[in-house]
C-alpha cells in the first residue's frame, strides 16, 4: 500500500531525540549486530500468547538473518508488530496487524539494515520487543525526525457571544503536498480557541453546515459545569444539517466564578464520536482567573495551548477512513453490541502521524525564558508520556480543571485521551538549541508503559529576553469538597461484555455489565449533596474515565493517597486493569441527565457510557 495509501498505523520516532547542540540530534543507526555465517538463513517467530495485552510478547527478542519473521497470535485479541523506527515516508518501517487466532508475516524485513529494531503493539503499546537483523541486511535505516512547518496557534475568540460554523474546509496538516479536507469549526483545525474570564457568561452558537450524509451533531464543552440541556447530549437535542443550537456556559459554580481551567469542545454524537472527532470537530476553551497579586505566570505569546492528536493520511494527504470497515451494531440501546473484525476489544482507532494544533511535526520559536504550555491530548485512543529531550523539568501548576495547591516538578507528564496539564518550562540556557517535546514510554510494568514512543514537536530556542514571570511557591487552587462521606454511594465497573443472543457472537464495552442505554438511568443524585464514587476496571486494557456535570476531588488510588499532580480538581482519570479510584463532588446548580464514560472514543461509541440523573 506504500505509495498509494498511507497505512493506518501508529508512527513513532526512530529513537529518542537529544538536543545537546544547535541543529544536531543524537539519532544514530541501529546497533550493529554480530554477522551470521555466510549463506546462513535464520527465520524468526514472534509469539503472542493468551493475555498478551497484560503479559507482553512471549518472545520479546528474536533474531533473523536472510529469512522471514512470522507472528503467531494465540490471544483472543488482535495485536500488531509495528516498528518504532520510521522510514522516509514518515511511517513505521514495518507494521502488520495479526488477528486473534491467526498468523502473519512481518513485511519488509529483508530491506532492514543489520542491527536492533524495536517493535511494539500499537493497540497495546506496553507490549514491546526487539528484532535483531544479522548478516548483510538491507539498506533501510531509521530516519531522523524533521520539523519543517511552524506551529500555528488557533485564532482566539473573547466575546460573550461566539458563533462557530461546522463546515468542510481545506487545512494545512502536512508540510508538503495538498491541504487536507476536514470537518471544522469555522474553517480551522483545531477550531478557534475561546478564552473567557471565569464568571463571565458565554453563549456559543454552533451552526451545522457539514456535507450531506454527515448527520446530526452534538457539541460538548469538556470539563465545564453547565446545565444538562447545554451538555452536548449524545442522542437528544442534536443539531441537524442546516440548523443551529446555542449553548449557554455561565462559567460559574455554585454562585462563584468558575476557576481558571483548560477545557475543550468536541463532537459528542453517540456511535459517531470517534468518527466526527477524527474528521476535525475539536477546539480549545481557556477559562482565566482574575489577576492575583504576587502570581506572575507567563502570559501573552508565552501562554501556548497545545492540542496533541493523531491521524492517518493517504498519499494525497487526505484523511484515511478507519471507520469504513468498522464493526456492525446489533440490538439497540441497552442491548447494543457489535460484530465484525473490529468489534470490542479490537476497536482502537490509532493514527500514524502525530499532530500538534493540527500540524505534523511543527516547531515553535521561543525565547530563552519561561513559557506556560497548556497540554491537551485529544487523541481518540493513544496516551503520551511527555518529556523534553534534554531532560529539563516540567513544572506542573495545574490540571485541566484548575490550578494545583502547589507546583509539582516532573520529568515527564502522562496524558491519556481528554486529559490536560498546565505546565511551566524554562528555556533559559538553551539559546541556539533545538529541544524536542517527545513521548517516551515508562519502563515495562510501570504506569505509562503503554504510552506512544514518538517525537511530538520542536522548540527552537532563541536569545534571552526580558521575563517578568516568576516560579510560583504557592498557587490559588480551587477549594476541594469537604467533608467527604466515608460511604461509597456508587461503584462504576468498567469491563467487556458479550452477547450470544440472536445467533451471533457480539461484544460491547460495558459499565456495570451493561451497554449504554440513553433511556436508562443508572444512578440518581440529589441536588446539593456530596457523593463519593468508585471506579473499577475489570478488563485487560486501561480506560480513561470522564464524568460530566461537576469537577471532582480525587480521594484514593488503589487505597492510597493520589500523587501530588492529582491533588487538584479533575474530570478524567486513568484507570489501569484491576485498579480502583475513588472521587467525590458536590452536585450544585443543575438537575437532569449527565454522562459518565470512557474517553477512548471507540469504547464510548461501543457501549462504555452510562447515564446518571441529578434530581431535586
Amino acid at each position: 500500500m506504500r505509495g498509494t495509501m498511507r497505512r493506518v498505523a501508529v508512527g513513532a520516532a526512530a529513537v529518542v531525540v537529544a538536543a545537546l547542540a544547535p541543529v544536531a540530534y543524537d539519532v544514530g543507526p541501529p546497533r550493529q549486530a554480530p554477522r551470521a555465517s555466510a549463506g546462513a538463513v535464520v527465520n524468526a517467530t514472534i509469539v503472542i500468547e493468551e493475555g498478551g495485552a497484560r503479559k507482553g510478547y512471549a518472545t520479546p527478542r528474536v533474531t533473523v538473518s536472510g529469512g522471514v519473521v512470522t507472528v503467531v497470535n494465540l490471544d483472543s485479541m488482535d495485536h500488531t508488530v509495528t516498528s518504532v523506527a520510521k522510514g522516509a515516508d514518515g511511517l513505521p518501517v514495518f507494521d502488520v496487524r495479526v488477528r486473534a487466532g491467526t498468523t502473519a508475516t512481518v513485511p519488509g524485513v529483508e530491506t532492514l539494515a543489520a542491527g536492533d529494531w524495536a517493535f511494539y503493539c500499537k493497540f497495546h503499546p506496553s507490549m514491546r520487543g526487539v528484532l535483531t537483523v544479522e548478516g548483510g541486511g538491507g539498506g533501510v535505516e531509521p530516519e531522523r525526525p524533521t520539523f519543517e512547518q511552524p506551529l500555528v496557534v488557533p485564532p482566539t475568540r473573547r466575546g460573550a457571544q461566539v458563533r462557530l460554523v461546522m463546515r468542510r474546509a481545506l487545512v494545512r496538516t502536512m508540510p508538503h503536498g495538498p491541504r487536507t479536507a476536514m470537518w471544522t469549526y469555522d474553517g480551522t483545525y483545531p477550531g478557534p480557541t475561546i478564552r473567557r474570564r471565569g464568571g463571565r457568561g458565554t453563549q456559543v452558537t454552533i451552526v451545522n453546515r457539514l456535507p450531506r450524509g454527515a448527520g446530526s451533531m452534538s457539541t460538548h464543552l469538556h470539563g465545564d459545569h453547565h446545565a444538562s440541556a447545554d451538555d452536548g447530549q449524545p442522542t437528544t437535542q442534536l443539531i441537524r444539517r442546516g440548523d443551529s443550537r446555542t449553548y449557554d456556559y455561565p462559567l460559574t459554580v455554585d454562585g462563584r466564578a468558575e476557576p481558571g481551567s483548560f477545557f475543550w469542545y468536541h463532537d459528542h454524537r453517540m456511535d459517531r464520536t470517534a468518527r466526527n472527532n477524527w474528521r476535525g470537530l475539536q477546539g480549545m476553551f481557556v477559562v482565566t482567573d482574575p489577576p492575583t497579586p504576587g502570581l506572575r505566570l507567563p502570559s501573552g505569546a508565552r501562554d501556548v495551548p497545545l492540542m496533541i492528536s493523531e491521524r492517518s493520511f493517504r498519499a494525497d494527504n487526505q484523511l484515511a477512513d478507519p471507520f469504513a470497515d468498522g464493526p456492525r451494531m446489533v440490538g439497540h440501546h441497552g442491548q447494543m453490541a457489535w460484530v465484525g473484525p473490529q468489534s470490542p476489544p479490537d476497536d482502537a482507532t490509532v493514527g500514524d502521524t502525530v499532530l500538534v494544533n493540527g500540524r505534523a511535526a511543527p516547531y515553535l520559536t521561543v525565547s530563552a525564558t519561561r513559557y506556560r504550555l497548556r497540554l491537551l491530548n485529544s487523541s481518540p485512543f493513544s496516551s503520551y508520556n511527555l518529556t523534553l529531550s534534554d531532560g529539563r523539568p516540567l513544572l506542573q501548576i495545574g490540571t485541566g480543571s484548575g490550578l494545583l495547591p502547589k507546583a509539582v516538578v516532573r520529568t515527564s507528564v502522562l496524558l491519556g485521551p481528554a486529559q490536560r496539564a498546565d505546565v511551566l518550562v524554562d528555556f533559559s540556557g538553551a539559546s541556539g538549541r533545538r529541544l524536542v517535546l517527545e513521548s517516551v514510554p515508562a519502563a515495562p510494568g510501570g504506569t505509562g508503559a503503554d504510552a506512544r514512543e514518538t517525537a511530538v514537536m520542536e522548540f527552537r530556542v532563541g536569545d534571552p529576553a526580558r521575563d517578568s514571570s516568576r516560579l510560583p511557591t504557592g498557587l490559588p487552587a480551587p477549594t476541594l469538597v469537604s467533608p467527604v462521606p466515608r460511604r461509597v454511594a456508587k461503584t462504576w465497573t468498567f469491563g467487556l461484555g458479550e452477547d450470544h443472543s440472536g445467533g451471533h457472537h457480539a461484544s460491547f464495552w460495558s459499565i456495570n455489565g451493561k451497554a449504554f442505554d440513553p433511556a436508562r438511568v443508572d444512578h440518581r443524585v440529589t441536588l446539593g449533596t456530596v457523593e463519593r464514587w468508585r471506579f473499577r476496571n475489570t478488563s485487560d486494557v486501561t480506560h480513561y474515565v470522564h464524568i460530566h456535570a461537576e469537577q471532582w476531588r480525587t480521594l484514593l488510588r488503589d487505597g492510597h493517597a493520589p500523587p501530588p499532580w492529582e491533588l487538584g480538581l479533575e474530570d478524567t482519570w486513568r484507570l489501569e486493569p484491576g485498579e480502583e479510584v475513588e472521587v467525590a463532588a458536590r452536585f450544585t446548580d443543575y438537575t437532569g441527565p449527565f454522562m459518565i464514560h470512557c474517553h477512548m472514543l471507540d469504547h464510548e461509541d461501543h457501549g462504555m457510557m452510562a447515564r446518571f440523573d441529578v434530581v431535586p
